[in-house]
């Protein structure tokens, strides 16, 4: 079977490309996050101890997300250069970028699995772990990180095929495994009786068979640039822009693992166990409504990065315009569905009806902003896409640590209801961010295009 080529980026119809490059990427999106949430769901409904195991496993959480921004450090900052490349008919650098890239995934998969694997413990005791959940989160940890290599090349490398415009193949990946995900949960959780170590074990095994799915396929006759042994040399000048890039997602992801820490804390402290186990809920809820905006802005990202690429600024506004308003609808639609319907939501993970009361309560307050990310993620994501690694990484820093991480700690002395206060600082964040995040986008992307315009 003879290569493909990825001319269509440049020539077709942009919305009907969108929509092709988009659905499937917001669907593996979508599925991707079952790996996690359907271990929540069936955890929180064991016969014993449920909520206690569901605490736990949401303690492991910072953890996970760290394990993922370090694959979103090298993966989702090498491919949009690859992208560009392939926009200047630079294959043989796009293929440099992809064999550096995996070689050092790798090596920052061994090295992440040696700590998970040394000191688990007192780094999940440190991130919100009490007496009465920190064996149920050692249990999940051992046996997730032993599959910390399968996450990282899977979540890494299958951008660079949906970087190519391969978006149904990029579905594919997270389809397979979070299919047998789903067969194998019950199985080991319920059949063999192992709890939330029979949920680690499904996880890391289905990861393991996308792993190999997305390694063959960049190996393959199908893909426009390919794996090559010649490749697979850490360059230096080939791998430090991919992680200058890379840095802005990489603290969208490992500092979400920060903050759950501080959440976790604060709560611990404010409302006990019961607020943490809410905290895990919400954050799935979160979760559910920014991996679909981070699935379309994925889709466009090929678009936008090819066309920056190629110098073609009239399709690369096109696209922003376009994602723009698909991100808006999404987020505002799912904001009023969140606070009219919030025990729908809560009811998902737990049917402890203390849980549940308190959890939908504070679930309209932390989503309260939720309809303006559509701004945030179109705006930061569109910056990864054109190579603008500075301002990616300005908006992420301000919104996380200057902003969101100071108003867990300052919101609680304002208030006399303190538990309600941590939670509040969530939305008064996210709209401080996003007016910020709007007028520094306004300015860079107009310079941006009218750099690349006058060469």
């Amino acid at each position: 079977m003879e290569r493909q080529n990825n001319d269509f980026l440049g020539t077709d119809p942009i919305g009907r490309m969108l929509m092709r490059l988009a659905i499937p990427t917001v669907a593996a999106q979508l599925i991707n996050m079952l790996y996690n949430i359907v271990d929540r769901i069936y955890i929180g409904h064991m016969p014993v101890n449920g909520n206690l195991a569901l605490t736990g496993v949401g303690i492991c959480m910072p953890i996970i997300l760290i394990v993922s921004a370090f694959a979103a450090l090298v993966g989702m900052g090498g491919a949009p250069r690859a992208s560009i490349f392939m926009g200047k008919g630079d294959l043989r650098s796009a293929e440099e970028t992809l064999g550096g890239c995996l070689t050092l995934q790798t090596v920052i998969a061994l090295v992440i699995t040696g700590i998970l694997l040394i000191w688990n413990e007192p780094m999940l005791l440190a991130f919100g772990g009490s007496e009465n959940t920190i064996s149920y989160a050692v249990d999940y940890m051992n046996i997730y990180a032993l599959g910390t290599i399968f996450v990282q090349l899977t979540l890494g490398m299958n951008a660079y095929i949906t970087a190519q415009g391969f978006a149904k193949e990029g579905m594919l990946t997270v389809l397979i495994g979070a299919v047998l995900n789903i067969v194998l949960d019950p199985v080991f959780i319920f059949a063999f009786n192992m709890g939330v170590r029979g949920a680690a074990l499904a996880t890391i095994l289905s990861q393991g068979v996308s792993c190999v799915w997305v390694l063959r396929f960049l190996s393959g006759k199908r893909t426009v640039i390919a794996i090559r042994r010649e490749n697979l040399r850490i360059r230096p000048k080939v791998v430090l822009p991919c992680l200058a890039l890379g840095l802005a997602p990489f603290i969208m992801q490992a500092s979400e693992s920060f903050i759950s820490v501080c959440f976790n804390a604060s709560l611990l402290r404010y409302g006990g166990d019961v607020a943490v186990g809410a905290m895990t809920i919400l954050t799935s809820v979160m979760q559910f409504a920014m991996l679909p905006l981070q699935g379309l802005a994925q889709g466009a990202q090929p678009i936008t990065s090819y066309n920056y690429g190629a110098r073609n600024t009239q399709r690369v506004r096109a696209t922003f315009r376009l994602l723009l308003i698909a991100s808006m609808v999404y987020s505002t639609a799912l904001w009023a569905f969140i606070q009219l319907c919030p025990r729908i939501f809560a009811g998902i993970f737990t049917p402890n009806v203390e849980l549940l009361d308190f959890t939908a309560n504070a679930l309209r307050i932390y989503c309260g902003a939720l309809f303006l990310f559509g701004i945030q993620i179109a705006c930061q994501m569109t910056f990864v896409a054109i190579g603008n690694a500075g301002s990616s990484i300005i908006v992420a820093v301000m919104r996380k640590f200057l902003l969101l991480l100071p108003l867990i700690y300052i919101m609680p002395m304002l208030l006399s209801d303190k538990t309600t206060a941590v939670y509040l600082a969530e939305p008064i964040a996210d709209t401080l961010a996003v007016t910020f995040t709007a007028i520094l986008f306004g300015i860079q992307f107009h310079k941006a295009l009218a750099r690349i315009e006058t060469k």
